[in-house]
């Protein structure tokens, strides 16, 4: 089975201290004058890249996102992306997996399931100026090491999510939507990335949260306008996407490897739910 090349988690030293799962880097460091040119690849990490200054294209999932003045982007593990990025650009690439942001702590791990279920943010001036305030911040910690260090970067990574959650709001009007809705469908859209493979029926992720099918569905249709069902297939053809844009498996193989046993069942869905069939959408959009 081929797949993307997953890029795992960074082993750097800082001022001869091994860090522990969090590394953030100054951008103009990172391009020392020269363009970045990446090729498609997934991480086992979370990453976040906000540009003061940005010319380029970042295709997260197949989807082309310009790179502009004050863009943030946040990719969660496993989210193909390919990055270009033009020389001049400024700002700060963070990444720290999912062992560094407070992993018992409940309330930690829904902030930052809400902040990174949105890959592209686009603030105004003012509210970039709050964003790379906190990134300064936790820079200069990392650099410097201090006492507690790794607890000031912990809490200014809060502050920085709720950030970033008051411009999704502002910008989604989220604050019309029930906070309970909002929070079973962050933790549907969790499960479906995770088991998309072995559960594709609707009974199944009811069942890992606790709800009817029914109430799983009131909830998909308030939040997204969508069954349940649907965002099930949605799920299946980003990872078809992925397998057809970013790998030379053939088709019965991705079939076989996103759990489907019959080929031409799988090609039939992927038809119906694109208007193309695989080998089109490969040939057309590679």
């Amino acid at each position: 089975m081929e797949t993307i090349p997953v890029r795992h988690f960074p082993s750097v030293q800082c001022k001869s201290h091994a860090t522990t799962g969090f590394v953030i880097r100054d951008v103009r460091d990172l391009l020392a004058g020269k363009d970045i040119a990446g090729e498609p690849h997934r991480h086992n990490f979370f990453f976040m890249l906000a540009l003061e200054k940005g010319a380029g294209d970042h295709k997260i999932d197949f989807q082309s996102f310009p790179v502009n003045d004050r863009s943030v982007f946040f990719l969660r593990p496993g989210q193909a992306h390919q990055l270009t990025l033009k020389a001049g650009s400024t700002g700060y690439l963070m990444q720290f997996d999912s062992g560094f942001y407070y992993p018992d702590d409940k309330p930690s791990r829904k902030l930052l399931r809400q902040a990174s279920h949105q890959n592209v943010y686009q603030p105004d001036a003012g509210d970039f100026e709050k964003l790379g305030a906190v990134l300064s911040y936790i820079f200069r910690e990392y650099a410097t090491q201090g006492d507690g260090y790794q607890q000031i970067i912990k809490a200014n990574l809060s502050i920085f999510f709720i950030e970033l959650l008051r411009q999704k709001k502002n910008a989604t009007d989220a604050g019309d939507v029930n906070t309970y809705a909002q929070e079973r469908l962050e933790e549907l859209l969790e499960l479906l990335e995770t088991h998309i493979i072995d559960h594709k029926q609707v009974s199944q992720y009811a069942d890992m949260l606790n709800l009817s099918p029914y109430q799983l569905n009131a909830i998909t249709k308030t939040t997204l306008g969508k069954t349940c069902s649907e965002l099930i297939n949605d799920q299946v053809v980003l990872e078809a996407k992925r397998f057809l844009l970013g790998t030379t498996s053939q088709v019965n193989q991705i079939a076989c490897d996103l759990g489907y046993d019959d080929a031409s069942y799988f090609t039939r869905f992927f038809k119906k739910q694109t208007g193309y069939s695989p080998e089109t959408f490969r040939h057309n959009f590679r």
